[in-house]
């Protein structure tokens, strides 16, 4: 009975390594109007976009090494001041010298003093231009608001319109109307880990609402992005779920 109960366990946990040791970090390349978008996943909340000869980086967080071969980013987006998004350690190991930053009050506040004129300031529901890419700002908040870790227009989340595809990524959010009421999104990647933003049945549920076409769970330190996956599944096999491995080692 004991061998029977520890071989059971033993190939529990050979399943569930198996499959995160499947998940990888690979680019992956999806098709626009105008070209390849390559998705780069980073580090928890920080992708990298190149698309039409322009590089995005969303909140660059993390080593310098997460970065070597990675072009030089043109637009930097940054969602909210909290240190694993507002990074100025990381902001300073990158070439920045001709990036433009888009960022809520809230960060520009809190830049270090020489990105201040390369900076622009978007608030929610503001939208503005680069180079053929359309960038807006949309709200990112917990709930309830009162008492907030994260309060309505402090932070931003983002919809990128890159070569007629709609890119959204959450920033640290719940899984608020604001979201749940998006359309036409193309990708999405969608924030979950306690005690900071949701947990995987709020995301999952949030997700299954405004019907991406391809989600990837980021973000998501502590959570069973597995388990993420089955949940959209069982809601939606439209819905393309994208594992990643956003926490190299």
């Amino acid at each position: 009975m004991l061998r029977t109960v520890l071989t059971s366990i033993l190939l529990g946990l050979f399943i569930f390594s198996t499959a995160f040791a499947q998940l990888n970090s690979t680019p992956d390349r999806i098709e626009t109007d105008e070209g390849e978008l390559v998705i780069h996943p980073i580090l928890h909340g920080t992708v990298i976009f190149e698309w039409n000869g322009q590089t995005v980086y969303m909140d660059p967080w993390g080593q310098a090494g997460l970065y070597e071969n990675k072009p030089a980013p043109d637009v930097i987006l940054i969602t909210h001041p909290h240190g694993d998004h507002l990074s100025p350690e990381t902001l300073a190991s990158l070439d920045t010298e001709n990036t433009t930053f888009y960022v809520p009050q809230a960060v520009a506040d809190q830049m270090p003093e020489e990105y201040l004129d390369q900076t622009t300031v978007i608030a929610n529901g503001e939208t503005m231009e680069y180079e053929g890419i359309t960038i807006r700002a949309v709200p990112m908040y917990n709930l309830p608001e009162e008492g907030a870790r994260h309060a309505k227009g402090w932070g931003n989340g983002y919809v990128l319109t890159m070569g007629g595809k709609d890119v959204y990524v959450s920033g640290d959010t719940e899984g608020i109307p604001e979201m749940r009421n998006l359309e036409g999104i193309d990708i999405a990647f969608v924030c979950m880990n306690l005690p900071y933003t949701m947990d995987i049945n709020q995301a999952s549920d949030a997700v299954l609402d405004f019907e991406p076409a391809i989600v990837y769970p980021y973000h998501h330190r502590g959570q069973d992005i597995q388990e993420f996956k089955k949940l959209v599944d069982a809601g939606n096999k439209d819905i393309e779920v994208r594992l990643k491995n956003w926490y190299p080692r």
